[in-house]
């Protein structure tokens, strides 16, 4: 049972953390770094219109025969990390949950995620490595934009 829950939070740190491609390393990426929010995080911009969301992506761990290589996937991986958050914040997210109780004990906790829309509009605030091996990028779009958009679709 202790396995299991070992196993529980593992998968739960592991589905909740920056970029799908982030495997067995991230959690020590994120332990060398303790003054960085290894979660994407999802906040108001200085503006009150303005909505910014960061991505993160590890380097070591992106395909590539060059450390340069690493380095220019893990810049693509964690922009479009940050878009997903966008699209979460713009367009919501579905959430699909299960959980099995035995002997009134929770046996099985399970969940899912997904984001699906277009982000229009977005622009990146920065870009930059967080110390040896890990990437972020930071996006924001104007919320006023956005609905504009809905509303000139829905015409």
């Amino acid at each position: 049972m202790k396995r299991l829950n070992i196993l529980f939070a593992l998968c739960t740190v592991v589905l909740l953390s920056g970029c799908e491609t982030i495997a067995q390393g991230f959690s020590d990426t994120v332990d060398a770094m303790p003054d960085v929010d290894h979660t994407p995080r999802i906040e108001k911009a200085a503006q009150p219109h303005w909505v910014s969301a960061t991505g993160y992506a590890p380097i070591s761990l992106q395909p590539g025969q060059t450390p340069q290589q690493k380095v220019l996937m893990a810049m693509r991986a964690s922009k479009l990390r940050a878009y997903q958050e966008l699209a979460g914040v713009i367009h919501g997210q579905y959430l699909y949950g299960t959980t099995q109780v035995n002997d009134m004990v929770v046996s099985n906790d399970r969940f899912k995620t997904a984001v699906a829309g277009i982000v229009r509009g977005a622009r990146v605030v920065k870009s930059y490595p967080v110390q040896d091996d890990t990437y972020a990028t930071v996006l924001e779009v104007d919320m006023n934009q956005v609905q504009r958009a809905w509303v000139r679709a829905a015409e």
